[in-house]
């Protein structure tokens, strides 16, 4: 067996030799049955929405159609009852799924998928010798495909698909969560959903690499047709479901631990935070093995490490009295993970390790979960899953929702919180976040990692981040490439600092003339320590402090693309594309983005830069920290020094800046300001619930529409339909003009209101 298909033998394949995606030869006839790979198959055509049609080509064991496997991916919406089946050649026609129409040719074997007006959709070609399947690639980008990767047009490129593939770097591309979703920036969508396989983006067309061993097994694939990008996603999110929303806190800033030198030690991050006023939300601890001395007795395990914490109970209380969430890592290895928590236990089992150096390779959701509990109950509030690269797709799905239904078993009405290592077509319907995995502190990563954001969100994986200043040091790593790894994190959904000599995370840790505890022992390939002349640098922390503070200053719009994400499926990390779908130079930019609607981000990733170049869209923008009005559609140079990101806001757009906070829960009494850019006729939204619930489910959230219109220079804001008024009523808002520090004050009851600036 060859080493390609050795390498993903475990995939869910496409059958044998004689279940492959092969046509025979043709046979004549009307009746003549539609074979491919020597076996009969019947062909389903199914209508999902106007613009989307799923086809399953299900090889046929003794007169049946193949079952497709459950792997937990997809909702049951689009599971709906099929438009068309079909086992005949001549009797396969043209069939109309919504506003689309799907066609069967053989010789070879094709399935043609056109718009009513006859423009070329998709091209699904079988391959009669190799087992593969091949597709059409658009003109423009190709893009999605989950995350991780070392481009942002995915074509010229042979991905496998998975961690460790031959040319790839976890230590620059960061860990690969591949997912079988491919954007055509041309206008469409391809999602196959079975089976997994590789791709070939090298060629004229896209290949599928298809493992042809093992039992037959169904070829199902959605394709999506849309002139409008945000329908491309809306389609996928329809298919594979919207996000949840996580607790509010989870947008704020998460202080991560690793080596721990006791409770002093514990305290003094959390109380140091707290006298420096530098804003943060959750504090996260290390397991046990994965450093010398964590949060537990060893990875994998759920009892407190007696020195660490040797009274979890009231340690974790006291941080909670300092406004902390506390979030605990948790290691799991093995090959499947099946069932839910509402499943009973066959069999107990081991918490951790089943042997001294060995996992259980199968386990069950309904035994594993229960351990968790432990820790709820002495007050944590989140868990990070690490590890898990053995899980075949399904299991990985499985962990993701077991921690998202787990934790709402032990706290019905309160929404969870877990950061994963693994993922799976469908997990943002668990509230999950994920993170880029174990990183190099080097410039290239953090270049590479700008794009990789890009795609992850395209990919319906929303909440997403990496580990500030990435996980292993190197020779690299100085203060300056830890503000601009921080400044990104501060526009990314996860904002999270974390990584080996792990003083350094801290927002003040450049400048202690200390290096703290080193963990580069039994690292290679270029880890090494700072030098110690970067331990005296004084620009760090204000610099993170600007960022942070700006951070929380913007929740509120933040908070708002997040719901907005929940209900259309657009992410907040957005690709240009999403909006300026006719602008060929927006289309093609992979190294900014926007960060909602209205707020486009240049990250600076190059080191000494001076200056940023730069992409502005069609249109009118305002440099976010000059406020000067600049016309789009052309490239700009914009000069940069040390504590800047390039950020340009779209005229049209209306600013929620919130007052300072420390973490995301505290009460202010100074108003929310809405910061007008004129130019353009605008929109806006602003959201609000109480952040740890579900009651928005049952109507207890409140939604602003905003309209800014431009030529009478009129702001009105109105109550969301649906919405209703919380507390405090009335609402009182601060209006002023970018580049003005004039301010109107406006009290918001319900009603709606008009104001000319």
């Amino acid at each position: 067996m060859s080493e390609r298909w050795t390498r993903r033998s475990a995939l869910s394949t496409l059958g044998a030799a004689g279940a492959g995606l092969v046509l025979s030869r043709a046979i004549r006839g009307q009746d003549a049955p539609i074979v491919i790979g020597g076996r009969a198959v019947e062909i389903a055509v199914t209508s999902i929405g106007p613009s989307t049609v799923r086809i399953t080509v299900h090889p046929l064991v003794d007169g049946r159609g193949a079952e497709l496997p459950d792997d937990g991916a997809l909702v049951e919406s689009a599971k709906s009852s099929t438009t068309s089946r079909r086992r005949e050649r001549g009797t396969f026609g043209v069939v109309t799924a919504g506003e689309l129409r799907v066609r069967f040719s053989d010789m070879p074997p094709v399935l043609h998928i056109v718009t009513e007006s006859g423009r070329v959709v998709q091209r699904l070609t079988m391959d009669r010798s190799s087992h593969d399947v091949s597709f059409l690639l658009p003109e423009g980008l190709l893009l999605g495909m989950g995350e991780g990767g070392p481009q942002f047009d995915r074509k010229g490129f042979v991905d496998e698909m998975r961690n460790g593939q031959r040319g790839y770097r976890l230590r620059t591309h960061g860990g690969r969560v591949p997912v079988q979703w491919l954007v055509g920036t041309d206008g469409w969508g391809l999602y196959i959903h079975q089976p997994l396989g590789a791709f070939d983006f090298t060629r004229s067309e896209g290949r599928m690499l298809v493992d042809a061993t093992g039992e037959a097994a169904p070829l199902d694939i959605f394709v999506i047709s849309s002139d409008d990008p945000k329908e491309i996603l809306g389609a996928y999110a329809r298919l594979t479901g919207y996000a949840e929303m996580p607790p509010r806190w989870a947008f704020g800033y998460q202080q991560s631990h690793r080596t721990l030198q006791g409770p002093d030690e514990i305290r003094w991050v959390a109380r140091t935070l707290r006298e420096k006023s530098l804003p943060c939300d959750a504090l996260i601890y290390l397991g046990t093995e994965f450093t010398p001395s964590g949060w537990n007795t060893r990875n994998g395990e759920f009892t407190f490490h007696p020195v660490n914490f040797p009274d979890p109970r009231n340690q974790i209380e006291e941080l909670h009295e300092l406004d902390f969430k506390v979030v605990m890592h948790i290691v799991i290895e093995g090959k499947s993970l099946t069932g839910t928590v509402a499943d009973a236990c066959p069999q107990p089992e081991p918490s951790g390790r089943d042997t001294e150096d060995r996992w259980p390779e199968e386990r069950d959701v309904g035994c594993y979960w229960p351990y968790h509990e432990s820790l709820m109950d002495v007050g944590v509030d989140g868990f990070w899953p690490d590890q898990g690269d053995g899980y075949d797709a399904p299991s990985r799905l499985n962990r993701i929702r077991m921690y998202w239904e787990g934790m709402q078993k032990v706290r019905p009405n309160q929404r969870p919180y877990a950061l994963h290592r693994n993922a799976y077509a469908g997990m943002q319907r668990f509230g999950a976040f994920l993170w880029s995995g174990d990183v190099y502190s080097t410039w290239e990563t953090l270049r590479t990692h700008v794009p990789v954001a890009i795609n992850t969100a395209l990919s319906g994986m929303p909440f997403w981040g990496f580990d500030i200043g990435g996980f292993v040091p190197t020779a690299e790593y100085t203060g300056e490439l830890h503000v601009r790894w921080f400044q990104l994190g501060a526009f990314s959904t996860l904002f999270r600092a974390h990584g080996r000599t792990w003083h350094l995370r801290l927002p003040w840790g450049w400048n202690t003339g200390e290096l703290g505890i080193s963990e580069i022992t039994n690292y290679r390939n270029g880890a090494a320590d700072p030098d110690p002349s970067e331990l005296h640098n004084p620009h760090v922390e204000p610099i993170c402090r600007k960022y942070l503070d700006l951070r929380y200053r913007l929740l509120s719009y933040l908070y708002s693309a997040v719901c907005e994400c929940t209900k259309t499926g657009l992410p907040v990390v957005r690709a240009l594309w999403l909006h300026y779908p006719d602008d060929p130079l927006a289309v093609a930019r992979g190294d900014e983005y926007l960060w909602g609607r209205d707020l486009l981000v240049a990250p600076v990733v190059e080191k000494g830069a001076t200056s940023r170049r730069l992409y502005l869209p069609l249109g009118a923008w305002y440099d976010y920290w000059t406020n000067e009005r600049v016309e789009g559609g052309r490239e700009i140079e914009r000069s940069v020094d040390l504590e800047t990101t390039p950020l340009y806001v779209r005229a049209g757009a209306v600013i929620p800046h919130d007052p300072p906070r420390q973490y995301t829960s505290e009460a202010v009494t100074e108003p929310t300001t809405l910061v007008v850019y004129p130019g353009a006729d605008g929109t806006g939204w602003l959201y609000e619930d109480d952040g740890i619930s579900f009651d928005y489910r049952r109507g207890a959230w409140m939604g602003i529409d905003v309209v800014w219109r431009d030529r009478d220079a009129r702001l009105s804001l109105r109550l969301s339909e649906g919405s209703r008024m919380l507390p405090p009523a009335p609402r009182a808002f601060l209006i002023r003009i970018a580049g003005s520090s004039a301010t109107r004050p406006v009290s918001f009851r319900g009603e709606p209101v008009e104001i000319t600036l």
